[in-house]
């Protein structure tokens, strides 16, 4: 895989997980509904922020540990191949009936607390760091060094979830009202289970 079509086909990946509803898209969405605009973007600030955390971690975690030894690498490669294929087939088999948009309570008033709830929401969540350790490896071209490119990947990433955020906060509530149809969830479930799937089973394959 070269550089351009790692680029290329992470791009397509992540901006399907982007745009797959979360808890951080309930929260954004949520907040925008009931505290506004400004307090929203404040939140999914908070939110891009955690994730950049997330992937400079792992990120500098994996390069080590990829750069320093073979058995490392096939141990990380079936445990991210395993946690893939399981998550694809859940998302396949028993996608969601409604997402739930309760995450963005009342109450936090200043646009400093919603960065602070937006950061916390995202570096509490270790499921992000277990999917980034995952899945940034499987778009790590042959002779590039490990650490500087998954970098770049989760800095791809965050500028997705920018853009996704300001859609979110621009059409608050067409988007929120699409994202309560039950054939809509359960479409964007299956789509990236299948994905997901597909990256499971590719990174079970991979050889260094």
């Amino acid at each position: 895989m070269t550089v351009a079509e790692a680029l290329i086909a992470f791009s397509v990946a992540a901006g399907l997980l982007t745009v797959t509803p979360g808890l951080d898209t309930a929260l954004v969405l949520r907040t925008a509904a009931v505290d506004g605009a400004r307090s929203a973007a404040s939140a999914a600030l908070g939110i891009c922020l955690g994730t950049l955390v997330w992937g400079g971690a792992v990120a500098l975690g994996l390069g080590a540990v990829l750069a320093a030894s073979e058995l490392a690498f096939d141990v990380l490669k079936w445990a991210g191949a395993a946690y893939l294929v399981w998550l694809g087939l859940h998302l396949i088999l028993k996608p969601r009936e409604r997402f739930d948009l309760s995450a963005g309570a009342r109450g936090v008033q200043s646009h400093l607390a919603w960065l602070r709830r937006g950061l916390l929401t995202n570096l509490l969540n270790p499921k992000v760091g277990v999917f980034y350790v995952s899945f940034l490896p499987q778009f790590l071209p042959a002779g590039v060094p490990g650490a500087p490119f998954m970098f770049l990947l989760a800095c791809l990433h965050v500028a997705m979830g920018v853009v996704w955020f300001a859609l979110l906060i621009g059409a608050t509530r067409p988007i929120a009202g699409a994202l309560q149809k039950a054939s809509v969830v359960r479409w964007l479930d299956r789509l990236t289970g299948g994905v997901f799937l597909g990256f499971g089973v590719r990174l079970a394959l991979e050889r260094r």
